[in-house]
């Protein structure tokens, strides 16, 4: 399997989509691009682990097994990331330039229009504009799948999360989409970031980890300084913070507590890079990437994402890799 990456998006399973005689299809074209690949993936299990997508000529081409609708998300070179929304019986058209990835366009099923909509309009505002104008663009629009990626995206990650007004935009949607039973496990999540955000003592939480390592939030809270993230086998993001926080532990002198949850959909391929980088700390793996009980406790959503605590309180969350190895540094 090729590695992937970025960042994964919380659980954003629109409905599942599953092997069927109907399918979703991708035809694409990039200009600048002759030979290359990315990489292709789904949250919500529309196909599984991550696919490898080979650019020939300038063009691309993907077919997927598909009922009802689902999300696949893809990874450019340059790491940047699409969300195409896939419905069965459909047909999408990806129209860019490999040297303005920002300006591509989709068209095809009436989701990937309006997501297209909303990245031109918001493609030269500033972040604070960019989130004011999802809010009113969720408001508007609060029936399509389209606004539970905006909320997932502007609202619920990074250390500039919202809670209160994704919880809004939830409860909006909820209402327009009263059959939408993923909207009631997003609402869950939801309340688990709120028991964990910034200020909040973390919750209570023990177990064996997957390399034989106990864990407990009682530890954790100890430590003068600690750090939970998220992590995939996929993610070169994620893991290659693995030596740099290897590197602050071992000058810590105590002082740093470090937990990892895989959010791998197989324990071999942990186990793996595990075995790789010696890692030392306890790090979970049930194979239920966001499903998993631990990641819907804290409210981890992505890949990589984090829990920094001083003295088992919460004093950020939602890092970047290279915020959260400063931060550390500064706190300890």
């Amino acid at each position: 399997m090729k590695k992937l990456l970025g960042f994964v998006l919380f659980t954003l399973a629109l409905v599942a989509c599953g092997t069927d005689s109907r399918h979703f299809k991708i035809d694409g074209r990039l200009l600048h691009m002759n030979q290359g690949e990315f990489y292709v993936y789904s949250p919500d299990g529309l196909i599984d682990g991550v696919d490898t997508i080979k650019v020939q000529g300038g063009r691309f081409s993907l077919e997927v097994p598909c009922v009802g609708k689902g999300i696949l998300v893809i990874v450019f070179p340059n790491f940047s990331e699409q969300p195409i929304f896939a419905e069965a019986g459909s047909e999408v058209d990806v129209d860019g330039d490999a040297s303005h990835l920002k300006e591509i366009k989709i068209k095809g099923n009436d989701d990937n229009k309006l997501m297209t909509t909303f990245r031109q309009h918001v493609l030269h505002f500033s972040p604070p504009e960019t989130v004011a104008f999802a809010k009113q663009f969720v408001t508007d629009h609060p029936e399509s799948p389209v606004s539970v990626y905006l909320v997932s995206r502007y609202f619920l990650r990074g250390s500039g999360a919202d809670y209160k007004t994704a919880s809004q935009l939830l409860s909006l949607m909820e209402k327009a989409q009263p059959d939408n039973t993923v909207l009631l496990r997003i609402n869950k999540q939801v309340k688990s970031l709120s028991a964990a955000a910034v200020g909040a003592s973390l919750p209570t939480f023990s177990g064996k980890a997957f390399n034989g390592k106990n864990y407990s939030s009682g530890t954790l809270a100890k430590a003068p300084v600690a750090v939970v993230y998220t992590w995939s086998s996929w993610s070169y993001e994620s893991t290659g913070m693995v030596s740099q926080l290897r590197q602050l532990q071992q000058q810590s002198n105590g002082n740093l507590q470090v937990m990892g949850i895989c959010v791998d959909g197989s324990k071999s391929d942990c186990r793996a890079v595990l075995q790789r980088d010696s890692v030392v700390w306890p790090v979970v793996c049930d194979e239920m990437m966001f499903d998993g009980a631990l990641v819907r406790q804290l409210g981890l959503l992505s890949v990589p994402d984090n829990i920094v605590l001083r003295r088992g309180r919460v004093v950020a969350r939602g890092l970047q890799p290279q915020e959260l190895i400063n931060r550390l540094k500064t706190m300890l």
